[in-house]
């Protein structure tokens, strides 16, 4: 038996092919040992969670912090510990929304700099690809970005501009020399443009919905899965939310083409019919659509052909939600959703019979493989990262705002009652989180590819 600094167990410890009683051991950071429940060297600290599950920390790779250069919006040091309180131990910050993007190295040393010594999780990057910088593409991926992401339709932001598919032919073959993942906001604006000649009222959800059809995101699939197979680029479609794209990353998975896919919580836990008139809050681009849709989103994620689920954490000011007109055309769109990922997805994966496993495979393995991570991240096993949550899926709670720990706490969630609450989180062997507070000052790593 290994060296042992404590161990923590469980009769509910969730590896990758089944649950069952465990004890870990855990020395210097790393999990030395995954031993029987009752294997517990003499006078060693044991934190026992026997009626709770143990699982890895969650690893979310699609998170906006926006520091530096919109902090007001979020910063490293509020994002990093609504990850803590919601078992997150390792995210991925997006490369827009923050002055610079990272679209340069330049752009990533603003960030590494702005980050120093204020999260309390590992953090990775993304880097990103606009027009004319293909050049910069290599340097940025030396420098230790997970891969790089794109838009195929305005971004919101005019400092990190859409490309278009002479930016792609450009890009993607450096991409594909390089061997790096593209990730693709998948959104044309042909369609949306078209839809934009509705005249409904602002107010009503039902016009946001139909002013981002689905067909804007079917058609930018078929070009990405177009382009993907001509260039031999890894490419990634970042929060699916049209079920009908789901038969097209299928069929061409099928055919060889290297592509995958995300969804969030959002679009598996809430549906366009319920969403009140004037509840901006609940807006976020490509949309939450109707509940027949979530469940063939759902059908999408139990066959495997949706690999992951990530937050798309994206806040904002509250005042950009434009709550008190209601106005769902204008205000920002973006969820705020880091600290409920897990309590989210266990509420409706358990009514639909999936498992704790299913929910590891989403949440924590799937995300750190698709960035490179999975030597370290995502799983329990000898030589693993210790990054641990313990958590009660049978406690219910109702989400109150004043509990988030991100900047703002406006949220679609407030009010909502899931299941599972997080008791406990470590990273790399070091309690961050106790259900309380946060404990301790920061100690979260860069991490590279």
């Amino acid at each position: 038996m290994s060296q042992t600094d404590f161990i923590i167990r469980s009769r509910r410890v969730v590896f990758p092919d089944h649950v069952g009683a465990a004890s870990i051991h855990i020395h210097e950071g790393r999990i030395s040992y995954v031993g029987g429940f009752e294997e517990i060297p003499t006078d060693c600290e044991v934190i026992d969670a026997s009626d709770d599950v143990v699982m890895p920390g969650l690893v979310d790779t699609h998170v906006h912090i926006n520091e530096p250069g919109r902090t007001e919006w979020e910063g490293f040091e509020t994002a990093t510990k609504a990850a803590a309180a919601g078992g997150v131990t390792t995210l991925v910050d997006m490369p827009l929304n923050s002055i610079p993007p990272t679209t340069t190295t330049d752009g990533l040393s603003a960030k590494l700099n702005a980050a120093q010594n204020k999260c309390y999780v590992d953090v990775g990057f993304w880097g990103g690809v606009v027009p004319g910088n293909t050049r910069e593409l290599a340097e940025l991926y030396e420098a230790g970005v997970v891969g790089f992401k794109c838009f195929l339709v305005p971004s919101g932001v005019d400092e990190f501009p859409h490309v278009i598919e002479i930016d792609l032919r450009e890009a993607m073959p450096e991409l594909t020399r390089l061997g790096a993942l593209l990730i693709v906001h998948a959104e044309v604006p042909g369609p949306i443009e078209k839809a934009a000649e509705q005249t409904d009222s602002a107010n009503q959800y039902s016009t946001f919905l139909q002013s981002r059809p689905r067909r804007a995101e079917d058609e930018a699939i078929d070009l990405m899965i177009r382009l993907s197979r001509e260039f031999g680029t890894r490419v990634h479609i970042v929060h699916l939310s049209s079920a009908d794209a789901v038969g097209l990353i299928r069929e061409a998975r099928a055919g060889g083409v290297q592509i995958s896919a995300e969804t969030c919580p959002h679009y598996l836990h809430f549906a366009a019919e319920a969403i009140p008139s004037g509840a901006t809050e609940f807006k976020c681009c490509p949309p939450i659509r109707e509940s027949s849709n979530r469940e063939q989103l759902w059908a999408g994620l139990a066959d495997g052909t949706i690999g992951i689920v990530v937050s798309d954490h994206s806040p904002c000011p509250a005042a950009m939600k434009l709550r008190d007109t209601g106005d769902f055309l204008s205000a920002w769109g973006g969820i705020a959703s880091l600290q409920l990922r897990l309590p989210v997805m266990w509420t409706e994966a358990s009514e639909r019979g999936f498992s704790l496993i299913d929910l590891t495979r989403w949440l924590c393995s799937g995300p750190a493989r698709q960035v490179g991570l999975q030597e370290r991240k995502g799983l329990i096993a000898t030589g693993f990262d210790a990054d641990l949550v313990i958590w009660n899926p049978e406690q219910t709670f109702d989400v109150d705002s004043s509990a988030l720990l991100h900047r703002h706490k406006i949220s679609p969630y407030t009010g909502e009652t899931l299941s599972g609450v997080v008791q406990k989180t470590f990273l790399r062997g070091r309690k961050i989180y106790d259900g309380r507070e946060i404990n301790g000052p920061p100690t979260g790593q860069f991490l590279r590819r």
